[in-house]
């Protein structure tokens, strides 16, 4: 009881009262999203916003557990879970059920259970563990790489189940690394490649191979010539343009055509109001529609009359835009954006790395499906199928993300003892 009592003395509050808050507003848009003049209850276990309450209650629980479990076991066990995990994903593989095109879900009687939700910090976990190592630079190439495994293998397996949405989740785990002193040229290069892959799909291919020679020759002219600044300029432009045929390659013989649809549709290059681009079309006139104030509780039309398809999951956004407006949305931002800081800055105060690299690692995921969330409901992100944290319906990705915050603040319940 005293052990009990001096952890939770010790958890940081103003975090778990920012998720409780983000809960409770999730649950009341779920609730929405459901709401029509037949479905009027606000504990019927038969529909999405009683199941929801399941899940929560089962979230809070969890949470309970992970603040009593001593802080080693995290620690201990964290490549046993790795491993677990990715032996499940292979599983999945194999015997997995396919919804909307993606082999993601396993079947437990009525619910289904998405083991890469789980995946997602146990991998933090791991890597967290392996940075940890006594003597362990992040500057060495085998760290780098090893680091890059650990992020990439289950990343790897996602894809094979047609879950992209998931598998960028993955990446952002690269800005766990760059807080860790990884070379700001990564991200250079990321960047770079993300303009690339913009570009080649607004422009043909060969015009803008074309206009990447220019630019080379025009660099080469304007340098000093050196033979050492030629092979480099050189070795820009081919892996330059081996990029923009790979990319069109995968374009159009390995992506789904759904997926191809998607980010077409993104770009402006279709427009298909009654197939592909029907989700986004219907999200964008209910978030346009709730004004500043929005219609009210209850009170939105797309929402009622069930226009937007997936709403209580990973369109959630446009229900709180419609039914809140543009002032309630920029609450539940500031609430998001706040828990966000909260985890950064508990984090910076670390002592232990495995506890800051976990720390930046729940910040880094938060963020990332927050962002493209958003950004696919009001056109700035293709519809790759992510849900909001805390908000959209679904029990594994609610408890996967309490799961998330909670060791980070069991973690941090411990920070003076932890010394390394």
């Amino acid at each position: 009881m005293r052990r009990a009592k001096k952890i939770f003395g010790n958890v940081d509050w103003m975090s778990v009262s920012l998720y409780l808050l983000l809960l409770f507003f999730g649950w009341l848009n779920i609730y929405a999203s459901q709401y029509n003049d037949d479905q009027t209850l606000l504990f019927d276990f038969s529909q999405r916003h009683g199941k929801q309450l399941i899940f929560i209650t089962a979230s809070l629980f969890v949470a309970f557990i992970i603040l009593i479990i001593d802080w080693k076991f995290f620690e201990a066990f964290s490549y046993i879970l790795y491993g677990g995990i990715i032996i499940l994903l292979i599983i999945l593989l194999i015997t997995g059920e396919q919804t909307a095109g993606a082999t993601s879900w396993f079947n437990i009687g009525n619910y289904k259970f998405q083991p890469s939700e789980f995946a997602k910090f146990i991998t933090i976990l791991a890597l967290a563990k392996y940075l940890n190592t006594h003597n362990i630079k992040l500057q060495s190439f085998a760290t780098k790489f090893r680091s890059f495994i650990i992020i990439l293998l289950p990343l790897l397996l996602i894809i094979l189940q047609n879950d992209l949405g998931t598998a960028l989740v993955f990446l952002s785990l690269i800005l766990v690394l760059y807080r860790e002193g990884l070379s700001g040229n990564i991200l250079f290069i990321g960047l770079v490649a993300a303009i690339l892959f913009i570009v080649t799909l607004l422009l043909n291919k060969f015009i803008f191979i074309g206009i990447l020679v220019a630019i080379s020759l025009l660099l080469f002219l304007f340098s000093r010539r050196k033979k050492k600044e030629f092979i480099v300029i050189l070795s820009g432009l081919v892996m330059a343009v081996s990029f923009v045929f790979s990319l069109s390659y995968i374009f159009s013989n390995i992506l789904a055509p759904h997926q191809v649809e998607r980010i077409n549709i993104l770009l402006g290059r279709e427009i298909d109001p009654h197939g592909a681009g029907y989700n986004l079309i219907q999200s964008k006139i209910a978030i346009g529609s709730g004004g500043f104030f929005g219609k009210g509780f209850l009170e939105g039309t797309q929402t009622r009359f069930d226009f937007v398809p997936e709403q209580s999951t990973d369109f959630i956004f446009c229900t709180i835009g419609e039914e809140w407006g543009f002032f309630g949305s920029l609450i539940f931002i500031v609430v998001f954006v706040a828990l966000l800081i909260r985890v950064i800055n508990l984090a910076e105060r670390q002592r232990s790395t495995f506890c800051r690299i976990y720390g930046y690692g729940v910040a880094s995921v938060l963020f990332v499906h927050f962002a493209i969330n958003i950004g696919m409901t009001i056109g700035l992100a293709p519809v790759i199928g992510i849900p909001l944290p805390f908000i959209s319906y679904g029990g594994s990705s609610l408890i996967g993300f309490t799961i998330l915050l909670f060791i980070f603040l069991n973690l941090d319940s411990y920070r003076l003892q932890i010394l390394r």
